[in-house]
C-alpha cells in the first residue's frame, strides 16, 4: 500500500497543472496517461499521486482541474467522465476511506470496468497510519504495492509483477 503521508509529501511539492489540451499532447507524444478516480475530499492525495506518476512520466487526469467540466455534477459531468475513462490509457483507482465510501467513485470503476481492458485499471490502496484501503479490489484488478526493495511494482491478481517505471501500454 501506499503511505498517504507519501502522497501529501508529494502534493506539496507539487506545482503540476493539467489541461486537456496538455493531456492531448501527452498522447500524441506517447507518454502514458491515465484517468484518476479520487473522492473530492481527498484533493491533496490525488495531487500527490499526479505529481509522484508525471515524475514516472505519466500525464493524469483529475476532474476538478478540467476547466470544461460543469460546477454541479449533472449528464454532462458522467458524459465527459466517461469519454475520459476510455479515452486514456489507463483508469486509477486512488482507494482511501472517502473514495470507497463515494458515490462517483464505484460508479466509476464499475463503468471503466465494462469499458476498459482489465490489465488497464489499476487500483492505488492507501493507508492513513490507522487502516489499509483498497483491499476489496485486489483479487480482482492490479495494484500498485512497494517492494521488499523500496520500487513500486504493479501486482496482477497472480501476483505477478512488473516495475512502475516500465508499464507500458
Amino acid at each position: 500500500m501506499i503511505r498517504q503521508s507519501a502522497l501529501m509529501d508529494y502534493a506539496a511539492r507539487s506545482t503540476v497543472q493539467k489541461s486537456d489540451r496538455a493531456l492531448q499532447d501527452a498522447q500524441r507524444l506517447g507518454r502514458q496517461t491515465a484517468f484518476l478516480s479520487h473522492s473530492h475530499r481527498d484533493r491533496i492525495l490525488a495531487k500527490g499521486v499526479q505529481a509522484f506518476l508525471q515524475s514516472q512520466g505519466w500525464d493524469v487526469y483529475i476532474d476538478w482541474e478540467d476547466a470544461e467540466m460543469p460546477a454541479k455534477p449533472n449528464r454532462q459531468t458522467a458524459a465527459r467522465i466517461k469519454d475520459k475513462i476510455v479515452r486514456l490509457d489507463w483508469f486509477l483507482f486512488l482507494a482511501t476511506q472517502t473514495s470507497t465510501a463515494s458515490r462517483w467513485c464505484p460508479w466509476e470503476i464499475g463503468y471503466a470496468d465494462g469499458k476498459k481492458n482489465i490489465e488497464r485499471i489499476i487500483i492505488l490502496p492507501t493507508s492513513d497510519g490507522y487502516s489499509t484501503y483498497g483491499n476489496e479490489y485486489l483479487d480482482l484488478y492490479r495494484h500498485i504495492w512497494p517492494s521488499t526493495v523500496g520500487e513500486l511494482r504493479v501486482y496482477g491478481p497472480d501476483q505477478t509483477s512488473v516495475a512502475l517505471r516500465d508499464m507500458r501500454w
